[in-house]
């Protein structure tokens, strides 16, 4: 896998309160990533990147809203959300501390 890619399949964190409540009942972090990766790249770029052992990833594509804005409709860009399970004992620190 071309390590360049990895770099750039992790957007950033979902900051939600159920991406907070999957955190601390199913050891899970949720993660924005882009759209055309697939399970095994997200895999293998949380392994790299953060250093912990990754047990089974997720995905789940989530459709742009329709916004208004006065007269003018608008609608916002479709993104991709990855439920990523860590191996038992494993915590993501997203500071890097």
């Amino acid at each position: 896998m071309n390590s360049e890619r990895l770099t750039k399949i992790i957007v950033g964190p979902v900051v939600a309160e159920k991406a907070s409540r999957v955190a601390e009942n199913h050891n899970q972090v949720v993660l924005k990533v882009l759209p055309n990766a697939n399970k095994i790249e997200i895999k293998q770029a949380v392994e790299k990147m953060f250093d912990v052992k990754v047990a089974s990833v997720t995905t789940s594509n989530v459709k742009g809203k329709v916004k208004r804005t006065g007269r003018i409709m608008g609608k916002r860009s479709d993104w991709k959300k990855a439920y990523v399970t860590l191996a038992d004992g494993a915590d993501l620190n997203f500071l890097g501390e």
